[in-house]
């Protein structure tokens, strides 16, 4: 299915939950609506699905206006985060109903294999209140992909859900999209979510569409300070700075020997990813000396924050590492590692097209 949102807004009273926006989805591909809470995710998956009509502009599926239509009369799967199923049917009821529906061929075999996808496959016989909140969300899950609307939209589905099996059912649900043949739409608060769903990727923020593409190339070319600070967890390091000569100077004095782009000499903002820097050296690094404010684990990684003369910095490093409160640290970088951004916000530089000087 081809959707398209056609200068959009929505309004309710003197709020306004969504600016001017258009919007083409990618006709059977996966669509990853990303953006923090309030930024308007939902709203828009209720346009999209006929559940509320926009104030202005319009929808349109496969070149038809259906603006107006409501959400009966249109063939979409919808996924809540609060699990919605049949209170007096077995998971298999719950799973096969779509499929029931519509008559079709093979509806055991299609529910156990679903089922088993989803890990839900030793619950088929029992109703939903026996199942526990996270088990009953994957029913409905289930359930919708069943389905096979040609527009299956999702309202981050697994949030509800434990870390381990959220890891899990990405990688499931990613196989299972790519298998369909539906148009998929996921809004999810988390950026690892949507790159590891990859596909495309519509970066909302504060009610505004900044930015629509596929996953890696929104990404890594964030087109604007706001999309960098909505597609990095944690938060790219931005750091205030300005062109000088040898590069682009810190307030400091430190020096980025990267080529600035003509006419972009004042309010200039630097960007590194979390994930950039690092505690040992490599030949060719910027160093920048610190004060470990907090280290903390999370799974595999090591987040350090640390005080430093330009700025307040986050290094993502790999592994198990162990630092003293108020220890002194060298995080080193890449110089063309480096995102810049221009006055207004907007991206000048990103890693793959910054230059160093030589």
């Amino acid at each position: 299915m081809a959707l398209e949102l056609a200068d959009i807004v929505l309004r309710v009273g003197a709020a306004t939950y969504l600016y001017p926006m258009s919007l083409r989805l990618e006709p059977g591909a996966l669509t990853v609506v990303l953006g923090a809470t309030q930024s308007g995710k939902t709203s828009l998956l209720r346009i999209m699905a006929g559940l509320d009509a926009p104030t202005s502009g319009r929808v349109l599926m496969d070149g038809a206006d259906v603006t107006r239509v409501p959400v009966r009369r249109r063939d979409v799967a919808m996924v809540y985060q609060q699990f919605i199923n049949y209170p007096s049917m077995t998971v298999f009821g719950n799973i096969a109903s779509p499929l029931m529906l519509r008559s079709a061929s093979n509806i055991d075999s299609r529910v156990a294999e679903l089922a088993r996808k989803l890990h839900i496959d030793a619950y088929l016989d029992r109703l939903p209140a026996e199942l526990s909140g996270g088990q009953q969300q994957r029913v409905a899950l289930a359930r919708a992909l069943a389905k096979s609307a040609p527009l299956t939209l999702l309202d981050e589905p697994l949030v509800n859900l434990d870390y381990k099996l959220r890891e899990e059912l990405r990688e499931e649900l990613a196989q299972l999209f790519a298998a369909s043949d539906s148009t998929v739409v996921y809004a999810t608060t988390e950026p690892t979510e949507a790159l590891l769903l990859g596909g495309f990727t519509a970066v909302l923020d504060a009610g505004e569409l900044l930015q629509y593409g596929r996953t890696a190339d929104v990404y890594h070319h964030p087109k604007s300070i706001r999309v960098a600070r909505a597609f990095s967890d944690p938060p790219m390091n931005l750091v205030e700075a300005r062109a000088g000569a040898g590069g682009i100077v810190f307030r400091d004095g430190l020096r980025l020997p990267l080529r600035v782009p003509a006419g972009a000499e004042s309010g200039l903002t630097v960007g590194v990813r979390a994930s950039a820097l690092r505690v040992s050296p490599r030949p060719g690094d910027i160093t920048i000396e610190g004060d470990v404010q907090l280290a903390e684990i999370s799974g595999s990684d090591t987040f350090v924050h640390a005080a430093t003369a330009i700025a307040p910095l986050v290094a993502q490093l790999t592994g198990v590492h162990r630092f003293d409160l108020g220890a002194r640290v060298n995080l080193h970088f890449q110089p063309t590692e480096s995102y810049l951004f221009g006055s207004n916000g907007e991206l000048l530089l990103a890693p793959d097209r910054a230059a160093r000087l030589h």
